[in-house]
């Protein structure tokens, strides 16, 4: 279902920015229930374009329970739950690190269900954070810089391709800014972590003036808009989900490797509806098995069928090893070595 197919009376959107937080809301919606009896707080990261068919299906089946969703970045959500210490129920990132980091600092709630049972062992971590979709990190590129077949699928492809020709990729390029994008760290160490390629297309890159990002959405805008002809590491289900809508680009699943980013879920300590977040936390554990809520919003379930059938498909495992990049002296270094590379300074 699409926004334009809900009526308006069911959705209150509650405005960009609200004096009651003190961190940075994207956006803040309310859905309510048509006899409500309880109210379910989530902050997400996810557009809400991409959860509403979720939420809306989880009424469907949950009557009595309001929903209010607020929408932050990775860092503006981490800053609102770990250092501002908000009241939500349930905190949905992209992010993996930092959701593993809120649960190791003592955030999050312990819970344990059939459902959550059922995860494989990669996908769950201390029965605190729960993976419920497993999304890659893909290569974007331009119908219109790449009209033919002749296009790059590795990442060595792709460095001689910009190697090669420069003055046509020049500000052409776009990823993200890891400085600011929680998501766009994860992407970046974990890159490095897999191969030393990432830093010989990095300085590729950094050679060639690449325009820095928040987000997916905005990387894809720009692509749709003619003014990038290659973004790299873009959330794959939100390129898909776009590309249905007109697209103007090709998605690459990189045949050397691609890593599978596992969005996450936990209960905060601070939630005051324990149950409904229990409940949603069941609901999305078992999302495979909604095909059809799969294609409403674009965000592909767990599936280790799927994932054992490709071996370029690596999927990052839950788990205190995510903890490492986000350590004060490493980040630090990782930061100042990608600035080098990427400003060419």
């Amino acid at each position: 279902m699409r926004l334009t197919d809900i009526p308006a009376a069911i959705i209150a959107i509650l405005g960009l920015t609200s004096a009651a937080f003190a961190f940075e809301i994207e956006e803040r919606a309310r859905y309510p229930a048509a006899n409500p009896e309880t109210e379910l707080r989530i902050i997400s990261t996810a557009d809400r374009a991409v959860f509403e068919p979720i939420l809306l299906a989880f009424q469907q089946q949950n009557q009595t329970v309001s929903i209010d969703y607020t929408i932050a970045s990775t860092t503006e959500l981490m800053k609102a739950v770990h250092a501002e210490g908000e009241a939500f129920d349930l905190v949905i990132s992209s992010a993996m690190d930092l959701q593993t980091k809120l649960a190791n600092d003592g955030f999050a709630r312990t819970y344990r269900s059939p459902a959550t049972d059922a995860l494989p062992d990669w996908a769950k971590w201390r029965d605190q954070v729960f993976a419920f979709t497993q999304e890659p990190a893909v290569l974007i590129l331009s119908e219109t810089a790449f009209p033919d077949e002749a296009y790059p699928t590795s990442r060595d492809e792709l460095i001689e391709l910009l190697r090669d020709q420069p003055e046509r990729f020049r500000g052409k390029v776009g990823t993200y800014d890891v400085r600011t994008s929680g998501f766009g760290y994860l992407m970046a160490t974990q890159d490095a972590r897999v191969s030393e390629n990432f830093w010989r297309l990095l300085e590729a890159m950094g050679r060639l003036d690449t325009q820095l990002y928040c987000c997916s959405g905005d990387m894809l805008h720009d692509i749709r808009e003619g003014k990038l002809a290659i973004a790299y590491n873009v959330l794959g289900s939100y390129a898909q989900a776009q590309l249905e809508d007109g697209g103007g680009y090709r998605i690459v699943m990189m045949s050397d490797f691609a890593n599978i980013m596992l969005r996450t879920v936990l209960i905060s300590t601070k939630a005051d509806n324990i149950a409904d977040a229990q409940t949603m936390i069941n609901f999305l554990a078992s999302l495979e098995s909604r095909p059809d809520l799969v294609a409403a919003s674009g965000l592909p379930a767990v599936d280790t069928d799927a994932l054992q059938s490709n071996v370029a498909l690596r999927p990052i495992r839950l788990g205190p090893g995510l903890l490492a990049f986000l350590d004060r002296l490493t980040r630090r270094n990782f930061l100042r070595n990608w600035e080098a590379s990427i400003t060419q300074e």
